[in-house]
């Protein structure tokens, strides 16, 4: 699907705020509301919008510990990154998860409510998925800059 300038200004508006209607939408990228949600829907269609949803306020919500863990697998297992990816389905506690080059093969990100189920959580779920060699976590002390997800769209206002 190619992008016009439109297309781009919906979807920086869109990223900004999900909740936005179609008329304020419309009105914020000079197009009519049925010209506006006609290229919303091919947007949907296209896969360039995945999804809309709500960001909470982890701590807020009393979700205080953020933590990153490096995790290194036992590679000469058969199967390991599937093992591995099937072992981290099952927890929410993993809110993100990334295979990574370096010296570890993925990148987590935890998200617990302090420091004890954190430790709980590294000590009898993650740290027993089969073919997990070694883990190396950092506790998150503050976030400077946070954009959660969104992509890098300034050029597209």
């Amino acid at each position: 699907m190619q992008l016009d300038a439109i297309d781009q200004r919906i979807l920086y508006r869109l990223q900004e705020n999900g909740q936005l209607s179609n008329q304020d939408l419309a009105e914020q990228v000079a197009l009519s509301p049925s010209a506006c949600l006609r290229r919303v829907r091919a947007l949907e269609e296209g896969g360039m919008i995945r999804q809309y949803r709500a960001v909470l306020d982890a701590e807020k919500l009393g979700f205080e510990l953020e933590a990153i863990v490096h995790v290194s697998l036992d590679q000469s297992r058969p199967g390991w990154h599937e093992a591995f990816l099937a072992g981290i389905a099952a927890h929410d506690e993993i809110t993100e998860a990334s295979i990574v080059t370096g010296a570890s093969n993925y990148i987590l990100t935890v998200r617990t409510r302090n420091l004890s189920p954190f430790s709980q959580f590294v000590e009898d779920k993650l740290s027993k998925i089969a073919g997990v060699r070694d883990l190396c976590s950092h506790i998150v002390m503050r976030k400077v800059k946070d954009r959660g997800g969104m992509l890098p769209l300034a050029g597209w206002r």
